[in-house]
């Protein structure tokens, strides 16, 4: 059902014929040691309901964002019950039906729903084919099953919806039982076509931005020019007057208006915004002194690596510092909701990443029990990471709570989203080596300063709705994400073989401008600075970049994504020309999620600064992989995106304001600065756990970006964006 088709009756309904209510209480109770998500919800019905025709619907926590999880896990739950992918049905992310998954992040989907589903349709299966067996009255071994069928050595069969019938589905899983042997796959391992592309490429009804329900009003917010601004009483009688204006709202610095037609609430919004007056403070840093100024801020300190070994002296030492800016998400649809208050209940459509803590943070905002409340997660036009997307919900849900009983429709303007989002953090970090006579690292000690990754709404003080108006909410304490995944040390510790190192990270605690989590956090930074520091080390040690590091890499699989990239590229048989570069770089991500190794060309025109990307080889390693043409999605995905960030982003500021409020101020990579060629390679592991891939390809993009620089110009490039103006400022132009 397209969201075009879709009626504020059907949407409350639930899109399929059986909306599944429950709570984690009712089921069983959380247990470690289960596989993926099973830990936090083990009854297989919270996961797979079959019906009496036979097909399948699934239910996943997680909420597709375009990386393409409704195909794989599609995909999985097909293969482990044998049925045709067009038989089963995913319903994603809603506090009604599915399971509370916290927030599709961290590239963690395949990892624990994609877990999940294989372990709760392999075991469906197996209950399917014990009903089966004792109405046959044969052993379990000698059925096979089929397309949603169990058929019998002797020619019997039954349909998955007759066995159904009086099997209760309502047990815990049984992790393990029944998984299919690898080498029989039909639908894992194999590129389906996704199914969340066709309604985008034909410009169908595919977004939250797209919805349209009967008798619904448009809403649009005005938002304070910068942080801490106060609005001042003005007259707001002739904007309520104009044609199609429902109502105005103020609470506080909150200010909205509603109107039956979009053009109106927008062209209202705007003349609000001419009207209100706002008293300003210089409360933003002099952004010269960035990223400087990261290191003299209060930050809490944390020792995450201490390793010490004797080993043999150094007799090289090299120190070196990298910084980021603050990035934007530079959503390409600004962020949008839609609310409906009725009888008392709230319904949400947003494309948040986390509907259960979105929930639990508007039921502080309003006021309602939770029970009260239902969030319904719906694709955006622009997404990973905690863009507007929350706080548009915060905004459509007071609006809705003053109109109600009909939908309420908020759409953030293009400045509103890029001055007002939770930006990526600025960071700097340090690195200091010792290289010893042969060419080996002696010792290794790395600093990396950074704001909290995490803010999303963990209540209503996260949400800008909550801190605008007349009550303040208060936010949540800052805590640090804690290591293996980190948040600002994220992939800051090096999986290469390292007899004594160091690594601290300093927790920032202020936090000048609004930030939160952005794709991949700190790997992108950690893993730029450390891969290039690597290039730094082997110029010193006079060794291949590569060479060098599978000199320091122990992990048998880390070496052979390396070694594939490397090889495909054709790294050894690359010949030097003026102005031209070549770059490469490894991590895995998070130190336990996928492998991924980038080996690039560029050439840099020394004249203008302007870097130019050619071809680009990546291998990945995502244990068994579902999709791999998603996989290679992403993988391309993260190269682009991260080619972006690190040619041309940064949030720009002054002691008052964002000032990068629109495309101008805030370039972003166009298609004739998109790479020449880009090339994926996947070491496919069946049987092996699933690996996050969605932010594998940042950090090792970017080093590898900034190592082709630097072997083109013969000079290094530590801060980022690598701007034109830098590359001129590095060679003397």
């Amino acid at each position: 059902m397209t969201a075009a088709a879709l009626t504020r009756r059907s949407l409350l309904q639930g899109a399929g014929a059986l909306v599944v209510a429950f709570s984690l209480e009712a089921g069983w109770a959380a247990e470690a040691g289960l596989p993926g998500a099973l830990k936090t919800e083990a009854s297989l019905d919270a996961w797979i309901r079959l019906d009496a025709a036979g097909r399948a619907t699934v239910f996943t926590g997680k909420a597709e964002l375009g990386q393409g999880i409704r195909t794989a896990l599609l995909q999985i739950a097909a293969e482990q019950l044998d049925l045709d992918p067009a038989a089963v049905d995913l319903v994603t992310a809603d506090t009604a039906r599915t399971p509370n998954e916290g927030f599709t992040a961290g590239s963690h989907s395949m990892q624990d729903s994609g877990t999940a589903i294989l372990h709760a349709a392999a075991y469906a299966r197996r209950l399917l084919l014990e009903r089966a067996a004792a109405q046959f009255g044969v052993a379990v071994e000698q059925l096979s099953t089929d397309k949603g069928r169990v058929t019998s050595a002797d020619g019997r069969s039954a349909g998955y919806g007759e066995l159904v019938a009086g099997l209760s589905l309502h047990v815990p899983v049984v992790p393990g039982t029944g998984l299919k042997d690898p080498a029989a796959y039909r639908q894992m391992g194999r590129s389906l076509p996704r199914v969340d592309i066709p309604g985008k490429v034909a410009g169908g009804a595919a977004y939250v931005q797209d919805l349209r329900f009967d008798g619904m009003l448009h809403a649009r917010v005005v938002r304070p020019p910068s942080y801490g601004a106060q609005m001042q009483d003005f007259d707001t009688a002739a904007i309520e007057a104009r044609p199609g204006v429902v109502k105005l709202l103020r609470d506080g610095d909150f200010l909205a208006v509603v109107a039956t037609r979009e053009w109106q609430a927008v062209t209202a919004q705007q003349a609000l915004q001419a009207a209100a007056h706002w008293t300003e403070t210089a409360a933003l840093p002099e952004p010269a002194t960035f990223p400087a100024l990261l290191r003299h801020l209060a930050a809490q300190d944390y020792v995450i690596l201490d390793r010490s070994q004797s080993g043999v002296p150094a007799t090289k030492r090299l120190t070196a510092q990298y910084s980021r800016p603050y990035l934007s998400h530079g959503s390409i649809g600004p962020s949008c909701a839609v609310a409906l208050f009725l009888d008392g209940a709230l319904t949400v459509w947003t494309h948040g990443q986390g509907v259960y803590p979105l929930r639990a943070s508007l039921a502080e905002l309003t006021g309602l029990a939770p029970d009260k409340i239902r969030c319904i997660h719906v694709e955006g036009s622009g997404c990973y990471g905690h863009n507007g997307a929350d706080d548009a919900a915060g905004d459509a849900t007071l609006i809705a709570m003053a109109l109600a009983g009909r939908p309420i429709r908020v759409q953030l303007m293009r400045d509103q989203e890029q001055l007002w989002e939770p930006f990526g953090p600025a960071m700097t970090a340090e690195a200091e080596a010792g290289l010893d006579e042969a060419g080996r690292i002696t010792d290794w000690r790395y600093e990396v300063w950074s704001n909290t990754h995490e803010r999303r709404p963990g209540g209503a003080g996260l949400l800008l709705a909550g801190q605008l108006g007349t009550r303040k909410f208060p936010p949540r304490a800052l805590t640090p994400i804690p290591q293996p995944e980190g948040g600002g040390d994220r992939n800051a510790i090096p999986l290469y073989a390292l007899q004594s190192a160091r690594v601290v990270h300093h927790f920032v605690t202020e936090m000048p401008l609004r930030v939160s989590a952005q794709r991949s956090l700190g790997a992108y930074l950690n893993i730029f600075a450390i891969e290039s520091f690597l290039d730094e080390l082997a110029l010193a040690a006079g060794a291949d970049p590569v060479a060098f590091r599978l000199r320091h890499l122990e992990e048998v699989r880390a070496r052979e994504v390396v070694q594939r990239a490397a090889d495909k590229f054709g790294w050894t048989d690359w010949r030097k020309a003026a102005g031209h570069g070549r770059g490469f770089a490894f991590a895995r991500y998070k130190n336990l999620g996928a492998y991924c190794a980038v080996a690039l060309d560029l050439t840099v025109d020394r004249s203008s600064g302007l870097i130019r990307l050619g071809r680009v080889v990546a291998a990945v390693d995502s244990g068994q992989a579902v999709n791999p043409d998603g996989i290679r999605n992403q993988i391309e995905g993260a190269i682009v995106q991260s080619a972006s960030w690190t040619l041309f982003e940064a949030v720009g500021f002054d002691r008052h304001r964002v000032t990068s409020r629109d495309w101008s101020r805030y370039p972003i990579l166009r298609f004739d600065a998109a790479p020449r060629s880009v090339e994926v390679e996947i070491l496919d592991r069946p049987g092996q756990p699933f690996l996050g891939t969605g932010e594998a390809g940042q950090g090792p993009a970017a080093a590898a970006i900034g190592n082709a620089v630097a072997d083109a110009l013969g000079v290094r490039l530590r801060d980022l964006p690598l701007s034109p103006e830098r590359v001129r400022a590095a060679i003397g132009i």
